[in-house]
C-alpha cells in the first residue's frame, strides 16, 4: 500500500484523514456486491501536505487567515486568494508525481478522467461541504490529470470553502484535501437521488432528479430536472421538464453544452422499470450505511453507476419510538417560546419537572407524542381546540393528517365517552366566574405561597450536599407539581383566558368591535413579567443623571463591571439598583427553560445595552407614567363599552356581564406570566446546587470542566456523583451533537415517517404580497424593522419594530423600547402575545420565516388587528 497514492478496493472506513469525506465513500461503494462505481485512485492528503510542507509562504498565510472572522470578509478574500496562487504555483513533489503516473499506468493513461477533490471536512454526519472544492471532468493525459490535482489542491481556498470552514468551525490548518482521479463515464442520463424527501423529509418517500448528459447540467442550474417520487416500490409521482440543454463529454477533453433535440426535450429521461431500479439500488446504500443517503449516479447502456453517496445532514432527527407504529409529535418549544436545542441536563430537569411520560426528544427538542389522542374523535376535537387557539399552523398541520384518514385512523375499539375539552364557546359569565370566583385576592394568596415556597428551597438547598442535593431537587419538584396541580392555580388562569375570548367575541358581535380585550389587558396588576421591564426602567432612571457611568457602561466588555461602579459619582446608587434588579429577576436568561442556560446573575453585562438603550430612548419617569397611561386607557375603553352595551336591547344585563368579565381579565389576567416565573425561579436554585456539586468532581478530576455536566442527564449526574467515575466518550459525542442540533430548524409537526407537516394560514382578506401570520394585539403600526437574533445585540431605536424568532420574559425589557412586534414563533397566550397586549404594542406571531421574508432596516406597516404585516420599501 502507498500512503501517497490509494486505489478504491484499497480503502477502508479508517481512513477518512487519508482519501476525505468523498474518496473513503467511493472506496466503501465500490466494495458492495451489485453496485457498479467506475474504477479509480485517491491521491492522498499526504500528497498535499507533501506539495504544502516546505511552503513557508503557505504556512504564514494560513496563520494569518486563522485568525481572522467571517467579518473580515475583504482580508479573507486577499490571504485566501494569496494560498491559492501558491499553490498552483507550486512544484508537485517527484515522489507524488510518480505514484500517479503508476496508478494511470495500471487503469489506462490514454482514459479520460474526472479529478474531483475530497477534503478531510467533508461529507460528514454534521456538515456536508457539498459542493465547496472543485470538480474536473474528462480530463486526458499525464500532464493535464497533474495540473488538476494542483487545482483540486487550489480549490480547498475557494471563497465559498473558506467562509463554509469559518462558519463551521474548522481550522483552515487542520483540513487537507485528498484527490479523486476516477475513470468517467459518458452516461445518457444522470441525476441525484435522495432516500428521503428533501423537501418533506419523509423517510419512506424517495426522491429522485434526473437529466440527459452529464449530471454538471442539473448542478450548475442550465437544465430544468425530471422529478419522481417513489414509496414503497411504486412511482407516486412524476415530473416531466423541458430538459432543453445537455452537457457531454469531448473526445479531445472537456465538456461542451449540446441542444437537446426537439422531439427528445420532453421526454421522460428514465423508463419507469429504471425508476424502480434506481430507487431499490437507493434504498440498498441506506441500509448499508445505516441513514439517509445523498446519491450521485449515472446510467450509461442501461447499467447504473454511483459516484458519489453520502448522508443527508440537512434532515431533522425524528423523536424516538418504542415501536414501528405510526406517530405524530407536536414541538414543546414552539408552545413554551423557545425553539433552540435544549442540552441534556436542561432536558431531563424539564422532562422531570412535568410528567416525563409524555415527552420525546429528537433534534435536542421535546416532542408531546399526540398519537393516541388523534385516533378518537373526541381527541381531535381537543386537539385542534387547544392547539388550533394556541397555534393556528399546528391546527392545520393536523388537519391535513386527519384528512389523510390512513395514517392515524380512527380506533373502532374506542368507547370512551369524554367530551370535548371545556372552552369559552357556550360558556356564560355565570359559568366562567364559577372557576376561580371574583375575590381579585387569591391571586396575591397564590404568589406569596410561591414567594414562600422558593426561600424554604433555598434555606434547605444550603444544607444539602452530595446525593442529598438530587433527593431535595426531585422532593422540590414533586411539591411543586402537586401545587401547580392545584384547582386554584389553574382555575384562576383559565378564568382570565375564557373571560378575555368571551369579551372579544361578544363585544364583536354586540358592537362590532375586534379584540377588546386588549385594550381591557393593559397595564395589570401582578404581571410579574411586565413589572420586570418596567423595573429595568427604573434602574436606567438611577443611572441617568450620571454620564461618567453612562461612558463607563459603554465600555465594559466583561461580568465584573459592577466592581468597578462605586468608584464614579453616583455608582453607589447604580450599584445598588442594579444589585437589587438581579436579586429579584437574576435567574432570568434568553431560553430560559433550559436549566443550563447562562442567566443575568451569571452574566450581569447582558443587561447593559438594555439599560442603554432605555436611557436613550426614553424619558425619566417613563415606567410609572406608561403603567398609569395603560391603565387609564384600558379604564376609559371599559366606561366605553358599559356604556354602548347599555344603549342595546338587554343592554343592563349585557353591560353586567361585561363588567363581570372585565373584572376578571383586570384581576386575573396578569398570573398568566407568573407560574414559570416560579419553574425559574427554582431552576437557579437547582443549578447553583449541581454546579457545587460539579466542582467537587473536578477537584476529584473527575470532571474537565463543571459545565461539561450540561451534557449529562440529571440521572447521569448523580451516578457521576455516587461513583466518581465518568465516561468522557458520552459527554463529547452529545457536544458534537448539540453543534449539529443548533443548526437545524425544528418543525411545529414531524411524524415517524420523519415527514415535517407545514400548515397555512387560511384567510382570503388579506393583500397577495402580505407576510401573514397570527393576529395577537391590535392596531397598525408603520416602522422600520430591526431583524435581531440576538438580545445581547439590540440597538434600538424610538419607533422601531422588532422582528425575531421568538421572545421569551428576557425580551421583555426590549418592548419597552418598540413600536409593534414580530414573531416566527408564538400563539395568542404565548409570553410575546401577553406583554404585547399589556404594553399596548401591535403584535403578529407564529409568522413562518419572518427573519428571513424581512430585511433588517425594512420599512413595514404591521397590521396587529388583521395579522399580517406590509412591506413598505
Amino acid at each position: 500500500m502507498n500512503s501517497l497514492v490509494l486505489d478504491f478496493q484499497e480503502i477502508d472506513h479508517t481512513q477518512l484523514g487519508l482519501v476525505g469525506g468523498k474518496g473513503l465513500h467511493l472506496g466503501l461503494l465500490s466494495k458492495l456486491e451489485g453496485i457498479h462505481v467506475p474504477e479509480g485512485f485517491c491521491v492522498t492528503t499526504v500528497g498535499y501536505q507533501t506539495a504544502i510542507k516546505q511552503n513557508k509562504m503557505v504556512h504564514a498565510l494560513l496563520d494569518q487567515l486563522s485568525e481572522l472572522k467571517v467579518e473580515d470578509r475583504e482580508r479573507v478574500n486577499e490571504i485566501r486568494k494569496e494560498i491559492q496562487q501558491a499553490i498552483l504555483e507550486a512544484v508537485i513533489p517527484s515522489d507524488v508525481v510518480k505514484a500517479v503516473v503508476q496508478s494511470l499506468s495500471r487503469f489506462g493513461e490514454d482514459h479520460a478522467y474526472a479529478v474531483r477533490s475530497s477534503a478531510t471536512a467533508e461529507d460528514l454526519p454534521h456538515a456536508s461541504f457539498a459542493g465547496q472544492q472543485d470538480t474536473y471532468l474528462n480530463i486526458i493525459g499525464t500532464e493535464a490529470i497533474l495540473e488538476h490535482i494542483r487545482k483540486c489542491w487550489a480549490s480547498l481556498f475557494t471563497e465559498r470553502a473558506v467562509i463554509y470552514r469559518m462558519q463551521n468551525g474548522f481550522d483552515h490548518r487542520q483540513v487537507y484535501l485528498s484527490v479523486v482521479v476516477q475513470k468517467m463515464v459518458f452516461p445518457q442520463a444522470s441525476g441525484i437521488l435522495f432516500t428521503a424527501d428533501p423537501i418533506t423529509c419523509n423517510r419512506k418517500l424517495i426522491s429522485i432528479d434526473a437529466s440527459f448528459g452529464l449530471g454538471e447540467a442539473l448542478v450548475s442550474g442550465l437544465v430544468s430536472a425530471d422529478g419522481y417520487q417513489v414509496k414503497d416500490g411504486e412511482i407516486v409521482s412524476k415530473r416531466i421538464e423541458s430538459k432543453k440543454v445537455a452537457i457531454y463529454g469531448r473526445k479531445e477533453g472537456g465538456t461542451e453544452t449540446k441542444q437537446v433535440q426537439l422531439e427528445q426535450q420532453k421526454t421522460q429521461t428514465l423508463t419507469d422499470q429504471q425508476i424502480l431500479q434506481l430507487a431499490h439500488l437507493g434504498r440498498q446504500l441506506e441500509e448499508h450505511f445505516g441513514c439517509p443517503q445523498d446519491i450521485e449516479w449515472c446510467m450509461d447502456d442501461d447499467t447504473f453507476y454511483i459516484v458519489q453517496s453520502r448522508p443527508i445532514t440537512t434532515l431533522y432527527p425524528i423523536p424516538e419510538a418504542q415501536d414501528q407504529e405510526n406517530h405524530v409529535y407536536v414541538s414543546v418549544g414552539h408552545q413554551q417560546m423557545m425553539t433552540d436545542p435544549i442540552k441534556p441536563l436542561g432536558m431531563s430537569i424539564w422532562k422531570l419537572t412535568g410528567n416525563p411520560s409524555m415527552f420525546k426528544m429528537g433534534g435536542g427538542r421535546l416532542f408531546v407524542d399526540i398519537t393516541k389522542g388523534l385516533s378518537t374523535s373526541a381527541g381531535r376535537q381537543n386537539l385542534l381546540g387547544v392547539l388550533g387557539h394556541s397555534d393556528p399552523l399546528i391546527k392545520d398541520a393536523l388537519m391535513t393528517i386527519i384528512e389523510r384518514g390512513d395514517f392515524i385512523p380512527l380506533d373502532p375499539t374506542d368507547k370512551s365517552e369524554q367530551g370535548p375539552i371545556k372552552s369559552h364557546k357556550g360558556m356564560s359569565p355565570a359559568d366562567i366566574l364559577k372557576e376561580a370566583g371574583s375575590d381579585s385576592a387569591i391571586v396575591s394568596a397564590l404568589i406569596q405561597s410561591s414567594e414562600t415556597s422558593v426561600s424554604e428551597l433555598k434555606h434547605m438547598m444550603q444544607t444539602k450536599a452530595g446525593l442529598d442535593v438530587f433527593d431535595c431537587i426531585l422532593e422540590d419538584m414533586q411539591r411543586r407539581k402537586k401545587r401547580s396541580s392545584d384547582s386554584k392555580n389553574l382555575s384562576v388562569i383559565m378564568a382570565a383566558f375564557h373571560a378575555s375570548a368571551w369579551i372579544n367575541e361578544k363585544m364583536d358581535e354586540w358592537l362590532g368591535e375586534k379584540n377588546a380585550a386588549d385594550t381591557l389587558s393593559l397595564s395589570v396588576p401582578h404581571n410579574i413579567t411586565s413589572e420586570m421591564g418596567m423595573e429595568l426602567l427604573d434602574v436606567a432612571d438611577v443611572i441617568r443623571p450620571y454620564p461618567e457611568i453612562i461612558e463607563y457602561l459603554q465600555q465594559v466588555r466583561d461580568d465584573h463591571f459592577m466592581d468597578k461602579l462605586v468608584q464614579f459619582e453616583g455608582g453607589q446608587q447604580a450599584y445598588e439598583a442594579i444589585s437589587a434588579f438581579l436579586n429579584k429577576y437574576g435567574m432570568r436568561c434568553a431560553g430560559e427553560i433550559d436549566i443550563t442556560r447562562t442567566r443575568w446573575s451569571e452574566k450581569p453585562s447582558v443587561l447593559i445595552p438594555m439599560i442603554l438603550s432605555n436611557i436613550k430612548n426614553l424619558e425619566s419617569g417613563t415606567s410609572k407614567r406608561k403603567f398609569e397611561q395603560g391603565r387609564q386607557e384600558a379604564l376609559s375603553k371599559e366606561q366605553d363599552i358599559l356604556a354602548r352595551l347599555k344603549q342595546l336591547p338587554g343592554g343592563e344585563q349585557k353591560a353586567r356581564e361585561a363588567k363581570q368579565m372585565i373584572d376578571l381579565i383586570r384581576n386575573f389576567i396578569g398570573y398568566r406570566e407568573y407560574p414559570k416565573y416560579d419553574i425559574v425561579s427554582r431552576y437557579f436554585v437547582y443549578k447553583q446546587a449541581l454546579l457545587k456539586e460539579a466542582e467537587q468532581l473536578v477537584q476529584a478530576h473527575v470532571l474537565r470542566d463543571k459545565e461539561d455536566i450540561f451534557y449529562l442527564s440529571f440521572e447521569e449526574l448523580k451516578e457521576a456523583v455516587r461513583t466518581m467515575k465518568l465516561d468522557y466518550q458520552v459527554i463529547d459525542r452529545r457536544k458534537n451533537d448539540y453543534k449539529l442540533y443548533e443548526k437545524l430548524t425544528p418543525p411545529r409537526v414531524i411524524t415517524s415517517d420523519g415527514e415535517i407537516i407545514t400548515g397555512k394560514y387560511r384567510r382570503g382578506d388579506i393583500p397577495a404580497e402580505a407576510v401573514v401570520g397570527l393576529a395577537v394585539s391590535s392596531g397598525v403600526i408603520e416602522g422600520r424593522a430591526r431583524v435581531i437574533l440576538n438580545m445581547e445585540e439590540a440597538d434600538l431605536e424610538d419607533g422601531d419594530i422588532l422582528v425575531t424568532t421568538f421572545t421569551d420574559p428576557s425580551w421583555t425589557p426590549l418592548f419597552l423600547s418598540i413600536k409593534g412586534l414580530v414573531t416566527e414563533v408564538g400563539g395568542l397566550m404565548t409570553h410575546g402575545a401577553v406583554i404585547a397586549r399589556e404594553y399596548g404594542l401591535p403584535a403578529v406571531v407564529g409568522v413562518e420565516n419572518a427573519t428571513k421574508l424581512i430585511k433588517d432596516g425594512q420599512r413595514i406597516r404591521l397590521h396587529g388587528t388583521e395579522g399580517y404585516i406590509e412591506l413598505l420599501s
